[in-house]
């Protein structure tokens, strides 16, 4: 049986868990249950990092303890992931002993290869990043690039890692295994970065003593990054375990952008030099902000509680939420309202209206048991095209996840739960249950829904597997069915079961509904505004007619690539799809958008827009955007539609 391994970050006990942590565990749950509904045995990891200065820091401001802070804030952390329904089979702590004494052998192993020497330190460290910056990585003013706090000067006593030593094999790594890094603009960005020159590392530190002590010189502590990373080998009982030699060949790191460099470069580095294999891949996953900042604990108005979320609206349609709302690893702005909406729109409208319909339909036509389907049937008008659909949606689906595309998989998935709904009014049951010669039609088209309703079910599992269970349950089927993957067209529900109604699945939220949730939901100090100033009157301009208007060809495409125009600081180069045809743009973006924030984003595009040539590129049309001086957002539509779709 194929193994599929998977690990999220292991999180900083430095305070509660939000939705930032709950989008990655999110993810790698459904990616490690797709798996396991084919068949394959996965193994999901997550876990805490309690080690390191910051800890120090946060357990001085409680009063406490650094262990026993931790412990308080890890049960808030189990405690998220179980109301989230994550199915992790390991939770690793760095203060467990099985991932000390692994630690300390994967140091020992590094030692014995003559990688690690004694010398003293100085330069300037970010306690929130627990890392090393030299003074060309620092923003102006001394800030950590990432926190945008000020840096510390550190001058100390330190063992380092001869990291230089692996800057040839490191690249030739990443030259060899496209998997290894992705999405590919992180490939990109970290193979630059090698080529650059890799520096040995400052691996102790000696002016705390919260941490792994380096073995033979117990006044060392360990860097927090070596410590922390080792994570992933110590949860499977390190070197030589069974479950090491079963899952770490096949091990899939998830992390944010915003760790990249210890993941693809440190690590990879230190697994060489202790003589052990590489992980398989490491993921990059986009960021979440609110109202465009990056989630912060100083800021108690980006912070998303995701356990007040579930509580109100379901772990399932937040989960539904978070992996279909953004492709993984994009960034995305998270909207109260826009969740809202998606709740609405696709969970109420289209999956809950096909499971209340249909089932109601078999209860008032048939008594609610599952007819047969007629397989002479199967092969003619609206039923071949359901069938189609489904083989369609299924192995599309199968491959977005094998690409760690959960959002795309959502989409295809959801392509046969419209089709569906269209197939119902099609086919129209209710007309055919007013005349007894047409009986057998009519048993068809009842079971035919119903297996679709029973396909989409098993589709969504990885990402909803609490409303699957219930859906399964809802067709009487035993809920052992729950975690499987369908494979033939109207087989997989066998006829003469009694369906079992329940209440709906996804209450839909009306207006009152959702001005109390938002009320709850978004802190009070985010709610409040100041009366706007009367802007000055804009200087008039020409009206446009409609004539003009409807000059414009405006459709919805999606960046497949980005990459920057050479020498061209303000340009990138995008490829767009507009459902029937691909086309390059060249937009000046850049001090807006990384390549790697556009891929898989939707955009509006001015198809008809006469070419030009930019720095040597054919720009074939313009994407819109928001901002006059410089650009602040890229123009988009609130829900999915076709590719290819004309706006007016």
């Amino acid at each position: 049986m194929t193994a599929f391994y998977i690990t999220t970050p292991i999180y900083y006990v430095n305070d509660a868990p939000h939705v930032g942590h709950a989008y990655s565990t999110i993810i790698a749950d459904a990616l490690a249950r797709y798996h396991r509904a084919r068949g394959q045995h996965a193994f999901m990891l997550t876990g805490t990092d309690e080690h390191g200065q910051k800890i120090v820091s946060a357990a001085q401001k409680a009063g406490k303890e650094p262990k026993a802070f931790a412990d308080g804030v890890v049960v808030r952390f189990r405690e998220t992931w179980k109301h989230l329904l994550i199915d992790n089979q390991g939770f690793i702590r760095t203060t467990d002993p099985i991932h000390e004494a692994v630690v300390a052998d994967v140091w020992k192993r590094m030692e014995a290869a003559g990688d690690i020497y004694l010398g003293e330190y100085e330069g300037w460290y970010c306690i929130g990043c627990e890392a090393f910056y030299t003074e060309g990585q620092l923003d102006p003013g001394n800030l950590c690039p990432i926190h945008k706090t000020a840096v510390t000067r550190v001058k100390e006593p330190s063992y380092f890692f001869r990291m230089s030593r692996y800057q040839d094999p490191l690249l030739e790594h990443i030259e060899k295994h496209p998997e290894f890094i992705q999405p590919e603009a992180r490939r990109n960005e970290v193979a630059s970065f090698v080529r650059s020159g890799l520096r040995d590392l400052s691996v102790s530190r000696t002016s705390f003593n919260w941490g792994i002590p380096v073995p033979g010189a117990p006044e060392h502590i360990m860097y927090v990054w070596l410590d922390a990373l080792t994570n992933y080998v110590s949860a499977l009982g390190g070197v030589g375990a069974p479950l090491y030699d079963e899952f770490w060949p096949q091990a899939v790191h998830l992390i944010g952008k915003d760790i990249v460099r210890f993941h693809a470069v440190y690590w990879p580095t230190f697994l060489m030099s202790a003589g052990l294999p590489l992980p398989k891949t490491v993921f990059t996953t986009g960021w979440w902000t609110v109202r465009g900042e990056k989630i912060s604990k100083s800021m108690p108005a980006t912070r998303v509680d995701p356990n007040l979320l579930a509580n109100d609206i379901g772990p399932d349609a937040l989960r539904y939420f978070l992996l279909r709302e953004i492709p993984v690893g994009a960034d995305g702005d998270f909207s109260y309202e826009a969740l809202i909406g998606r709740l609405n729109s696709d969970l109420a409208n289209d999956l809950g209206n096909l499971v209340n319909r249909t089932l109601a339909m078999t209860d008032k036509y048939v008594g609610g048991v599952v007819p047969s389907a007629s397989p002479a049937l199967d092969g003619a008008g609206p039923h071949a095209e359901l069938a189609a659909l489904a083989a369609r949606a299924k192995d599309e689906a199968e491959r977005h996840f094998e690409a760690f595309a959960t959002s795309r998989a959502l989409e295809s998935i959801w392509e046969l739960v419209r089709g569906a709904n269209r197939y119902v009014d099609a086919a129209a049951p209710w007309a055919l249950v007013k005349d007894p010669a047409r009986k057998v039609e009519l048993d068809h088209v009842l079971h035919t829904f119903l297996e679709a309703v029973l396909w989409s079910a098993l589709l969504v599992w990885p990402a909803m597997p609490g409303k699957s269970a219930e859906i399964i349950a809802q067709l009487g089927l035993h809920a052992n069915r729950a975690g499987t993957w369908p494979s033939r067209w109207n087989a997989e529900l066998p006829s003469g079961g009694r369906i079992a109604r329940g209440a709906p699945l996804f209450p839909r939220i009306d207006d009152a509904r959702a001005a109390e949730l938002l009320t709850r939901w978004i802190p009070a100090d985010a709610r409040l505004t100041v009366a706007p100033t009367a802007p000055a009157p804009a200087p008039a301009t020409p009206a446009a007619t409609y004539e003009d208007f409807a000059k414009l060809d405006l459709r919805v495409a999606q960046v497949l690539e980005a990459e920057a125009v050479p020498k061209a600081d303000k340009l990138l180069k995008l490829k767009l799809d507009l459902g029937s045809e691909e086309r390059t743009v060249v937009a000046g973006i850049a001090e807006a958008y990384k390549p790697a924030d556009l891929v898989g984003r939707r955009v509006i595009f001015l198809a008809n827009l006469a070419p030009r040539k930019i720095r040597g590129i054919e720009s074939q049309g313009m994407i819109l955007a928001a901002g006059e001086e410089r650009v602040l957002a890229l123009s988009a539509v609130d829900r999915d539609v076709p590719l290819g779709t004309k706006v007016k």
